[in-house]
């Protein structure tokens, strides 16, 4: 599926988001109903689900390849495991490139009992909050600080996939951004349980464009969040380039882009996730953004997983 944001769900309640609170206060109820009569199932190794409620664009998956690899360091075999989406093959490569124990498959339930059966003795959801089907040991909730909760609302009125009550079935939360006390008090009244960490993307190889002048692509959740990266690491951006997320590039819409980047003495740089859409284009003048997750109060944050595997 691809998906463009519409700008109103990111701004304060409208006249469009109060017509849509009908269809909200439905989807609202279809989930209640999900909830109350949907079968529990649980497995035989641990289950850390790293979620989200905010659609799209939260960091789920870098958290998800971080912590698979701390655990890799801890001794333990742990396997990621995603639901399989006919357009998330960039997704599935791009963890593929960090992590190489990946299952992905239609069900979940199917992907869990592989995991089982092939000697995991930890599973990662790389997303499957809202799959009431699995009994999770941890669940690791992800929100960004350039959109937080949106307008605040559900779906179709706002950009939650759950209202922030689902917070009460949560344990962590993990912001992608700085200190933010306000929301963080907004989170803690409704579970006074949840711990609070911070994380950071470092651009890596930024020194590569600080001096050119750039057409930006991004075909993500939220494009805005790579541009910002971008402008916070001073590279100058001539021009932005927004697609959906998970949009399928043809080679020849890529190399059109590149000559009117060239003609315009511009360098053409994508994110990484975008990059593995079109790598088998073999266009080797663009480039791509290498980023890494650097997560505040590491030690504490590791310590916590330890209590749960």
């Amino acid at each position: 599926m691809t998906l463009t944001k519409p700008k109103f769900w990111d701004k304060k309640i409208g006249l469009i988001s109060i017509l849509l609170l009908p269809f909200s206060v439905i989807f609202l109820f279809i989930i209640f109903l999900r909830k109350k009569f949907t079968k529990v199932n649980a497995f035989k190794i641990p289950i850390i689900c790293i979620g989200n409620i905010y659609i799209g664009g939260t960091g789920k998956t870098p958290a998800s390849i971080f912590l698979a690899n701390k655990l890799l360091k801890l001794g333990k075999n742990p396997v990621i495991l995603r639901k399989f989406y006919k357009n998330h093959t960039d997704e599935y490569n791009l963890i593929r490139k960090s992590f190489n124990n990946l299952i992905i498959r239609k069900n979940r339930f199917d992907g869990l009992k592989e995991a089982e059966n092939s000697g995991r003795d930890i599973a990662i959801l790389d997303d499957g909050f809202q799959d009431y089907t699995i009994k999770k040991d941890l669940k690791i909730i992800c929100f960004n600080q350039n959109q937080l909760i949106g307008n605040g609302l559900v779906l179709p009125a706002g950009p939650l996939r759950e209202s922030l009550i689902s917070l009460k079935n949560a344990q962590v939360i993990l912001i992608n951004g700085n200190k933010n006390d306000y929301f963080e008090k907004k989170l803690l009244d409704i579970n006074d349980k949840l711990k609070i960490f911070y994380s950071t993307y470092k651009a890596t190889n930024a020194e590569e464009f600080r001096s050119k002048k750039l057409f930006a692509l991004a075909g993500i959740g939220n494009p805005e969040n790579f541009f910002k990266l971008m402008e916070d690491n001073n590279l100058i951006i001539k021009k932005k380039l927004i697609f959906p997320d998970h949009y399928r590039f043809s080679r020849d819409e890529i190399l059109n882009i590149v000559d009117e980047a060239e003609n315009n003495n511009c360098q053409t740089i994508m994110t990484e996730k975008d990059y593995y859409k079109i790598k088998e284009f073999k266009v080797d003048k663009i480039k791509y953004l290498k980023v890494s997750l650097i997560l505040e109060n590491q030690d504490n944050f590791i310590s916590m997983i330890k209590n749960v595997i």
